[in-house]
């Protein structure tokens, strides 16, 4: 009984608050506020901020928008095992318990899914690499400046490194220096390849070192860099496809070679 009263209270408890606001407020646009004024306010200890501005996202709105849903999805998933829990089993206790523990899953969920999508995008952009530093130096070699270089294969390429060259682009146009655009691209994209390039870039572009040695030697690293996470995966892969055949077909194997001897065994010693 007292957890059906406790229940009771939960739902009525909103309604009430509902009904003590003023009428001239709107009560989804106080909650909205108050919930970004407190977003705002939670210090990113996760590097939260780093993280979305690696996947293109650099806006506070969006920092925001994701901190909403995350912890939105967090308080509503501990609402529910709590109800539910306290009705099945009457213990307040375990209801506290369980809402904390699948509340903290779902946070830690929400923040692995966005770690992936870093990673995946990340090695992407490393399998995209060696493809467009060799449109660089080509475009390089044929005469071109860096920036009219980097503006065509931003144009005529599509994938996640030509979008970085786009923000690049709309930097220098904006009157930010080449090597300024470069560099914050390097500290965006958290990978040693890329940051390695970007500094050799900076560097000879500012002492007038000849570009092409510099692009066909890093074009050369990463190809050797690419084959490398390919035999790599093709070792990993060749692992996992052990598995099914130490553990599954290896034991059928043996039990059908070994069963008929096990039978007749069986039949002279009865």
């Amino acid at each position: 009984m007292s957890a059906i009263f406790l229940v009771t209270a939960l739902l009525v408890f909103p309604a009430a608050l509902l009904i003590v606001i003023d009428d001239t407020t709107t009560p989804t646009e106080d909650v909205q506020r108050f919930v970004k004024v407190k977003a705002k306010k939670i210090k990113d200890r996760t590097q939260l901020r780093s993280r979305l501005e690696e996947l293109g996202r650099n806006t506070e709105k969006e920092y925001v928008d994701f901190r909403i849903k995350q912890y939105g999805y967090c308080a509503s998933s501990a609402a529910l095992t709590f109800v539910l829990v306290i009705l099945l089993s009457h213990s307040l206790f375990t209801a506290l318990i369980s809402a904390l523990l699948f509340s903290f899953m779902v946070n830690f969920l929400i923040d692995r899914e966005l770690t992936n999508a870093v990673k995946q995008r990340r090695e992407l952009i490393e399998s995209e690499f060696p493809a467009v530093i060799e449109m660089l130096t080509l475009a390089i070699a044929a005469g071109e400046t860096p920036m009219a270089a980097i503006l065509r294969i931003a144009d005529s390429a599509d994938g996640q490194l030509s979008k970085e060259f786009q923000i690049v682009i709309t930097g220098v146009r904006s009157g930010q220096p080449i090597n300024e655009s470069l560099d914050a691209l390097g500290r965006r994209v958290k990978s040693i390849m890329i940051r390695r390039f970007i500094d050799a870039l900076v560097t000879a572009t500012l002492r007038g070192a000849p570009l092409v040695e510099v692009l066909s030697r890093h074009a050369v690293e990463a190809r050797a860099n690419q084959r490398n996470r390919v035999m790599g995966a093709a070792g990993k892969a060749e692992i996992s496809m052990m598995i099914p055949v130490v553990f599954l077909i290896l034991p059928i194997s043996i039990l059908f070679a070994l069963w008929p001897s096990l039978t007749n065994l069986n039949m002279f010693a009865s």
